[in-house]
């Protein structure tokens, strides 16, 4: 037969020295083998190659095969302990060594071998308790006259060292606080990074010691590192107060220590309110630094707001609304062109902004978000009444700051009195400062319908004016996004364009122009961004974009180097190029039923029709958007917020549409970068994002897209996609990505299982739709393989393997193969549910007869193969069966001699056979 003469020429390769075409004489042999036995050799055999050719893990797993087969296999046992020991798990190589032993006690070679692995464990001992000889060391070289090399050295490797639980504590315990104390002092910078990173170490999830660390070396100590001008500096003492958070408050802790230290320490609210105090007071301290103060906003969004609703403490939130709520304005309102003002970014803003938003958002009743309204009136109030222009411009850039975060506060704020005319009467002025923050405020404020008409009746052509007449380029880029922000409130209806007709177009255009220049800054470029991000509503500008590859390219480096206030705008040209935004469904009847009551019935633009839209699609492929968005993804937490990530999932989805386009997003990196798009973000956006992923699953092997341990995490995003509220093509997707996920390893199968999905496989085989049954049943017959599955079916008072035995009599030629494949695999393992199969329903026998008999040879080898089983199990279940008119069958199927059936009539034959074995049947002579 072709595959013992392939194990035969693999073994006349391996003889020769030829490795790999001896592996892949094995490797055909296996998929050609049905015979258990024959298997476990191929793969002990091919794991021998592996070995020689130093592929470890392979030879790991294909000796694992084969003693998963024979558990006295020693000689695949003995290959799996060479393995093992060269990829570093001495004490798994241990235990199948003194396995070997067992079963040949004489055996030289694993009596060297295991005494070689005995004395690596003892090697590996020594390390481990020579830990606290290594500490010594370190503190010793530290605290004495070595140059300053060696200190550099010893410190870096004391951060190493603190990076181990038993290394930490004894840095601890071993009056290490103080010598960290002393370096956190020291005038090399390497020294005070190496301390701090140390410090963060201990503090990690270990409340004890955190708590200790705040208060030998003092969170003002800590807080003035991170307020450094030094970038590496301020952001490891901005770790350090991190993971001191983390542990006081139990969010990322190591339980087994929290519950030593619960009778001992049981309030930490005062160390926790002191961070929360020392944060607050570096966003207005002139002393700070920029990266300081990024990183003191960062900490607060981070640690203050609830990840989720269901959290129901907002203690720390309501706590920094009533106390520090007035220096967050101050901080979002201060213009650091003022002298008197602190130093502020762009990105320094956009963080401030986002912690106003989140912070607004974390409030769960009316009296809570009334003292937040009252804090930005009284506030707003102050500066207005104080006649000093300085404030009012702050009272100006402050409402423009709530209109970016909590819009909610920002507009109510714009409706009170003589805020609207000081702005408008700001943008007249002479003042290039005063200009330019009026018009921002003014752009930013025209986002409600009532406001923008507000402002097209009063302000339109003073924005003119500002964009034709000023000299400032800040001026004219705001003027300019003022204007397309107008021009695009009637959002995508075609027939409430607010502009005359090219006009939004010239706008583009500009914007293009501005950021393809060589010439232009950043900043500007971004105000050029978000006009388009406003303009693309607008199907002629979408389409003169994306026909720009300079302009896309343009946007799309700024987006790679995660420039932060760039991300939303980014984000929005891309959903609306895509049509990736709501939209709802118009359902004709009511549409004339609108028109006939006279009501305004919104129209779509032509160039929105799907055709369109999929050029623009390709258009965007071809100029690399997918590397860009996996490098948004990548971007600091603080800014890239859920309303981002769920614009990035809408364009994802968009993107993988079309089957042809989906392996130019894998390779572009795109299934790593929806994973945590899937975990974390809004509902919606979660579900958009896990759909991609399916699509992604579906068309390709997922070990190649989702490398290493990075398949696990795919599976909780596509079982999210199980869920009845989701439309029919959601749930058949994530169900199509589940199959071809439990047809790879038994792994990925009992993670599919842990995450409670079987029972969501079985409710969607009973359902009416065909193709959504289809692929349940196909998704079942892959996790029928897993062990955990089968006795599921075992187990008593279910209809699981009655609900397979009856979709096998269907007459849906693909849903009866995936039962039957089903059905096949399970009769294999279980030998019980072969007993079962006979009991489940009076039908059994006649569906079986209708596999065995079926036109297509599939379908038949599958019936053939359950009818083994059942004839092999007992002898009352093979008697039913020969009793019957299977056995007429097998006899004819037996005795076919055509070529392509070659298969089936050994099955048959072999049927035959197991008959005569239980004396039911007598051979012919």
């Amino acid at each position: 037969m072709e595959d013992t003469k392939l194990r035969e020429d693999g073994n006349k390769l391996f003889k020769a020295g030829d490795h790999k075409s001896a592996i892949g004489c094995y490797s055909k042999a296996i998929k050609l083998t049905t015979s258990k036995e024959q298997l476990a050799t191929l793969y002990r055999n091919r794991s021998a190659c592996h070995l020689k050719l130093e592929n470890f893990s392979q030879a790991v797993s294909d000796s694992t095969k084969a003693i998963e087969t024979d558990q006295k296999d020693v000689k695949a046992l003995y290959r799996r302990s060479l393995a093992l020991e060269r990829l570093g798990r001495i004490d798994q190589a241990f235990r199948d060594m003194q396995r070997c032993i067992a079963l040949e006690p004489k055996n030289d070679s694993f009596i060297e071998a295991l005494r070689h692995l005995r004395a690596r464990i003892q090697e590996q001992l020594h390390m481990q308790f020579s830990t606290d000889q290594r500490v010594q060391q370190m503190f010793d070289i530290l605290l004495g006259d070595a140059d300053m090399e060696k200190k550099e050295k010893a410190a870096q490797n004391l951060v190493v060292l603190s990076r181990d639980e038993a290394g930490a504590e004894l840095i601890f315990r071993g009056h290490g606080l103080q010598l960290l104390q002393r370096l956190l002092g020291a005038s090399q910078s390497l020294l005070r990074i190496a301390a701090l990173r140390t410090v963060s170490c201990l503090c990690s999830g270990h409340r004890a010691r955190a708590t200790a660390v705040l208060r030998e070396i003092s969170v003002d100590k800590v807080s003035g590192l991170m307020a450094s001008e030094d970038e590496e500096t301020s952001l490891a003492a901005c770790n350090v107060l991190q993971n001191a958070f983390e542990a006081l408050t139990g969010s990322k802790d190591k339980s087994d220590c929290i519950k030593k230290e619960q009778a001992v320490l049981t309030d930490v609210s005062k160390d926790i309110s002191l961070i929360i105090h020392c944060l607050l007071e570096m966003l207005v301290d002139r002393k700070v630094s920029t990266n300081g103060r990024d990183n003191a906003l960062t900490l607060l969004i981070q640690n203050i707001p609830c990840k989720t609703l269901k959290e129901k403490d907002n203690s720390k939130t309501i706590k920094v609304v009533k106390t520090g709520l007035k220096r967050i304005l101050r901080a979002v309102g201060s213009i650091p062109e003022l002298p008197s003002n602190i130093p502020l970014t762009d990105a320094t803003r956009m963080r401030t902004s986002v912690l106003l938003h989140r912070l607004y958002d974390d409030l769960r009743d009316d009296s809570q978000r009334d003292v937040y309204h009252s804090t930005c009136e009284e506030l707003i109030t102050e500066f207005f009444s104080s006649q000093n222009m300085e404030e009012t411009l702050q009272a100006v850039q402050t409402i423009s700051g709530l209109l970016q975060g909590p819009y909610e506060v920002g507009n109510r704020l714009l409706a009170n009195k003589g805020v609207m005319e000081t702005m408008i009467a700001l943008a007249n002025s002479q003042e290039e400062l005063h200009q330019r923050i009026a018009v921002e405020a003014l752009l930013l404020a025209a986002s409600k319908a009532s406001r923008a008409s507000f402002i097209t009746n009063n302000a339109i052509s003073l924005l003119k004016t500002a964009y034709k007449q000023a000299s400032s380029d800040k001026i004219k880029i705001r003027a300019l996004v003022g204007l397309c922000k107008l021009g695009s409130a009637g959002g995508t209806d075609y027939s409430l364009r607010q502009f005359t007709e090219g006009s939004t177009e010239k706008l583009a255009h500009q914007c293009r122009k501005w950021l393809c220049s060589i010439k232009t800054d950043n900043a500007t470029k971004r105000w050029a961004i978000e006009g388009l991000a406003y303009l693309t509503l607008d199907a002629d500008v979408k389409d003169d974009f994306v026909e720009d590859k300079d302009a896309i390219h343009a946007m799309l480096e700024l987006a790679k180097a995660r420039d932060q206030p760039v991300l939303f705008a980014v984000t929005s040209v891309l959903v609306n190029c895509t049509n990736s935004y709501d939209q709802k469904e118009k359902v004709p009847e009511m549409v004339e039923l609108a028109k006939y009551a006279k009501q305004h019935v919104p129209e779509e633009h032509p160039k929105d029709k799907k055709d369109f839209v999929e050029k623009r699609v390709k258009r965007l492929l071809q100029a690399g958007v997918v590397s860009a968005m996996a490098c948004m993804v990548r971007a600091d937490s603080a800014v890239f917020t859920n309303s981002n990530k769920e614009l990035l999932s809408r364009v994802f989805l968009a993107l993988s549409e079309n089957p042809k386009d989906r392996g130019t997003i894998i390779s572009q990196g795109g299934g790593k970068a929806l994973i945590p798009l899937a975990l974390e973000g809004t509902a919606e956006g979660k579900i958009r994002a896990a759909e991609a992923l399916a699509r992604l699953a579906i068309n390709s092997d997922p070990h190649i897209v989702f490398h290493g341990e990075m398949i696990y995490e795919l599976v909780r995003p596509l079982v999210s996609l199980l869920n009845e509220e989701l439309s029919a093509i959601q749930n058949f997707e994530g169900l199509q990505a589940l199959t071809n996920l439990a047809a790879r390893n038994d792994k990925l199968r009992q993670k599919i299982l842990k995450e409670n999905a079987l029972s969501l496989i079985e409710h969607y085989m009973f359902e009416q739709h065909e193709h959504i049954q289809r692929a349940a049943t196909e998704c079942m017959c892959n996790m029928a393989g897993c062990v955990e599955v089968q006795k599921k079916f075992l187990a008593e008072g279910n209809d699981k393997l009655k609900l397979v035995v009856l979709l096998c009599g269907e007459d849906d030629e693909e849903l009866q193969r995936a039962a039957a494949g089903t059905l096949a695999i399970l009769t294999s393992e279980q030998e019980s549910l072969c007993i079962k199969t006979t009991k489940v329903t009076t039908q059994w026998l006649d569906i079986l007869q209708r596999l065995v008999l079926h036109t297509d040879l599939e379908i038949q080898h599958r019936g053939l193969v359950i009818t083994l089983n059942l004839m092999s199990s007992i002898r009352e279940v093979a008697q039913k069966l020969v009793e019957s008119d299977m056995l007429e069958i097998l006899i004819v199927q037996a005795k076919d001699t055509t070529d392509e059936k070659k298969h089936l009539i050994k099955l048959a034959q072999e049927c035959l056979s197991k008959a005569m074995d239980f004396d039911l049947i007598k051979p012919y002579t």
